[in-house]
């Protein structure tokens, strides 16, 4: 054994990338449990990419078929039933853990130095999944697949000068169709999840490199023993491996149940009208994507068109999206972590959390007067924590933050 494995350390560095990565890689002593959520989002992309190749094996990207391949693979293909039900619920599972993920960034002060590329990367791999996210909804070819693209991919037609050019080349047509399906499956099933494993690599070579974060926002490094470890300081492997497991285990248990008695979940999931094969001659009542996309759906409603077109709107839910990305640089706090922060920030955090999940739950409802103002004044607010965060962050009195890490 040992031989084969000098064999291989002599051609590929195995034995060096375990060290690097898993035994060696000291990680804070005092992670919890928000520290599932970056495991277990690995584990849904490893999900979804094992669902999504077999049922590229039975679904056809054509406009005339595609509906009818998606309910083949329902009803008359083995088990294919259950490969669909896992993909469309990892598919909301994977927003979930990201979700969740995020907010513990903005908790403990993840994204700042010297982690602002892994909280940048992180960024751009968000935006990838929404990308991916949105062409695997548009497959189906249900009617909310059809008219949610219709609305959407419209929206680049606001920009002017180039607006139709990038609309055409969105849909490969003049309108929604076979060639925007084709194009469509192309980019869900190949250049994407590419695009999505080279971020995830990234990602995780730029966390190792400077290391963990961890509740307390304290460095480990900076705090070693006469041999070069840190003193609060564990290997991941097998400490964090092995407890990984167990929020693995409860998390599959939770999806598993999901899967097997409510994968629509009462229409979050899989809605209704996606049950019924596009009609360009019939909207449905209400058009919406899913909910993990509602909040910036949300932000385009709440700001009104100016002369006929859409823009403001479009700029508002992309600037909404890109404007996390500046986080870095807009948090002016020496501290880290929520625990040592002044209020101004926990108040503002509260707001912005509520403010996210109000949009989202608006961009689900259908327009009223009422939900209009309650959309501009959550967007107002929403825009507001970046806008002010430079204040905010650098007012109120902060708690020492310990030299090392605490424990219970």
């Amino acid at each position: 054994m040992d031989n084969n494995k000098n064999w291989i350390d002599q051609r590929f560095p195995l034995t060096k990338v375990w060290n690097e990565h898993l035994a060696e890689y000291y990680t804070p002593r005092n992670f919890n449990f928000w520290y599932f959520f970056g495991s277990l989002a690995v584990l849904v992309l490893v999900i979804q990419l094992f669902t999504g190749i077999f049922l590229t094996m039975h679904y056809k990207p054509d406009a005339a078929n595609a509906f009818a391949s998606v309910e083949y693979i329902m009803r008359d293909v083995d088990w294919g039933w259950l490969i669909r039900y896992i993909h469309s619920t990892g598919a909301s599972a994977f927003f979930v853990v990201i979700y969740l993920h995020m907010y513990r960034a903005l908790l403990y002060g993840s994204y700042k130095a010297p982690r602002e590329l892994i909280w940048i990367l992180g960024m751009v791999l968000y935006i990838a999944l929404m990308a991916e996210a949105f062409m695997g909804y548009v497959l189906p070819w249900g009617q909310m697949s059809y008219w949610g693209a219709k609305v959407i991919i419209n929206l680049f037609g606001s920009f002017p000068i180039v607006g139709d050019i990038i609309l055409e080349f969105i849909l490969g047509d003049y309108a929604v169709g076979d060639a925007t399906l084709n194009r469509f499956f192309s980019l869900h099933v190949i250049a994407i999840p590419l695009i999505l494993v080279v971020l995830v690599f990234l990602h995780i070579v730029a966390l190792h490199t400077v290391g963990s974060n961890n509740p307390d926002g304290v460095e480990i490094k900076q705090n070693k023993d006469e041999n070069g470890i840190p003193k609060d300081g564990i290997p991941f492997h097998p400490y964090y491996s092995v407890k990984d497991i167990v929020g693995v285990v409860v998390f599959l248990m939770i999806f598993s149940s999901i899967v097997f008695f409510a994968p629509a979940l009462g229409g979050y999931f899989l809605e209704g009208p996606n049950f019924i094969e596009a009609n360009p001659l019939m909207t449905p009542d209400h058009i919406a994507p899913l909910w993990y996309l509602t909040p910036f759906y949300s932000v385009l409603r709440a700001v009104p068109p100016m002369f006929g077109s859409q823009l403001p709107g479009v700029l508002a839910m992309f600037s909404a999206l890109l404007i996390l990305i500046a986080l870095p640089w807009l948090d002016r706090s020496k501290v880290k972590s929520i625990r040592y922060r002044s209020w101004p920030y926990k108040v503002a955090l509260g707001i912005f959390v509520v403010s996210f999940v109000v949009l989202g739950w608006l961009g689900m409802q259908a327009v009223t007067p009422l939900y209009s103002l309650m959309a501009q004044i959550f967007t107002t607010l929403y825009f507001a924590f970046f806008i002010l965060m430079p204040w905010f962050t650098s007012i109120g009195k902060t708690k020492p933050v310990p030299e090392r890490t605490t424990e219970k």
